[in-house]
């Protein structure tokens, strides 16, 4: 099948400015992502994975190079934190972005309700965030997400502040999610396991400033939900592979 290329990412630069002079964090970065991808950054800490991603977003626009997104493409961005409003109902929360955008009518809430009622948070609706587990937040934050009806979804540390046995579990619902939902993703985590586990391909970016070291396309045995993927044959492969290469950086 015929892979469409959505976003580009051509001779990305970022140098960040302060009173102790310049910093370049990343360095003339190349990559594509495909239609329905799931593609994963990872490198040393401080590398500038977060800034690829608010340099995708909008949310920097002081940067060289170019950003190609394909026409009436869409990206939203789930941060690190489920970012929850705690005075507001689960509805309200999933319904807010649509309400900033000025964008929330009938079939946009009805979109929504479903949304909640597929991924099992429909009787939640009334309640509020501190009645749900952490594990509940983050789907309910991806909802969120989901609800302006974007097509490409930016991932930043999204499992960073669950405990392992609940982050396992969340990566599994939000991989169903996003797959069932057909949208493309890029993710940002420092865990090479759940890298793997997740994604189509990875890029491994160097120490500061950034360059890309290698990408990878994970091609694991019998490849499923991201817990049954850590059992494939050649999964240590790509840890031990990417973990030396990372480390080398370190």
């Amino acid at each position: 099948m015929k892979q469409t290329n959505i976003l580009s990412i051509c001779n990305l630069s970022k140098t960040y400015h302060s009173i102790l002079g310049e910093t370049l964090a990343i360095n003339n970065i190349n990559f594509d992502i495909n239609k329905e991808e799931f593609v994963g950054i990872i490198g040393p800490s401080g590398c500038g994975k977060s800034s690829i991603l608010n340099i995708i977003s909008g949310l920097d626009n002081d940067y060289e190079g170019k950003i190609k997104i394909q026409q009436d493409i869409k990206v939203a961005y789930m941060f690190q934190e489920d970012a929850l409003f705690p005075w507001l109902t689960i509805l309200d929360n999933v319904l807010l972005g649509l309400k900033i955008k000025k964008e929330l009518n009938n079939d946009n809430k009805n979109y929504v309700l479903n949304l909640l009622k597929k991924y099992g948070l429909y009787d939640f609706k009334d309640k509020y965030p501190n009645s749900l587990s952490g594990g509940m937040k983050q789907r309910v934050a991806l909802i969120r997400t989901l609800a302006t009806k974007p097509d490409i979804l930016l991932l930043d540390e999204p499992f960073s502040a669950l405990d392992y046995q609940t982050r396992l579990k969340v990566s599994d619902d939000v991989y169903r999610i996003i797959k069932k939902e057909k949208k493309t993703v890029l993710i940002v985590t420092h865990d090479i396991s759940e890298c793997i586990s997740m994604c189509d391909k990875i890029i491994v970016l160097s120490k500061r400033p950034a360059i890309v070291k290698n990408i990878y396309k994970i091609e694991l045995d019998n490849k499923s939900t991201p817990i049954k993927n850590r059992e494939s044959s050649n999964f240590s492969y790509y840890y031990k592979t990417i973990w030396e290469e990372i480390d080398e950086n370190v």
